[in-house]
């Protein structure tokens, strides 16, 4: 019963959130196009439920020629990496929102662990000696 009503839940507010912030999603994906070339959505694969691979969907942060499948915080100067409007994007968490169609999807949920790349493969090895990997991953975390 729990699952069904998590799934139900998921995707109501998924649906209902991407009606009602549409017009800003417009706004930003505006934004992005104006602020640097390349296109609106970030698309990288991730580690879902099970292990299995999955591509999640964010708004551009950083520039087109930037490693994809490096985090963040392992890039050298990763400040150099991130556009005008992505310094903006990231401060407020916008980026996140197109996850909502990965939830949409059944990829993801509203809330779980965050999901990481398969390139940070001690992180997966912790994760999966504690379960983790038995739920879906979510936008905001645990």
């Amino acid at each position: 019963m729990y699952p069904y009503a998590k799934r139900i839940f998921d995707l109501a507010s998924s649906i209902i959130i991407l009606v009602l912030l549409s017009p800003l999603l417009l706004f930003v994906a505006l934004c992005i196009k104006l602020d640097s070339p390349g296109p609106v959505l970030f698309r990288q694969e991730r580690i879902g439920i099970h292990k299995e691979p999955f591509v999640i969907y964010k708004f551009r942060t950083m520039h087109v020629e930037t490693p994809k499948n490096v985090p963040t915080a392992m890039l050298l100067n990763p400040e150099k990496h991130i556009t005008r409007v992505g310094k903006w994007i990231r401060k407020m968490s916008i980026d996140e929102l197109p996850q909502l169609f990965n939830i949409i999807k059944g990829e993801m949920s509203i809330v779980g662990p965050r999901p990481i790349i398969a390139a940070e493969a001690e992180l997966i090895r912790e994760r999966t000696k504690l379960g983790t990997y038995s739920i879906l991953p979510g936008v905001t975390g645990l």
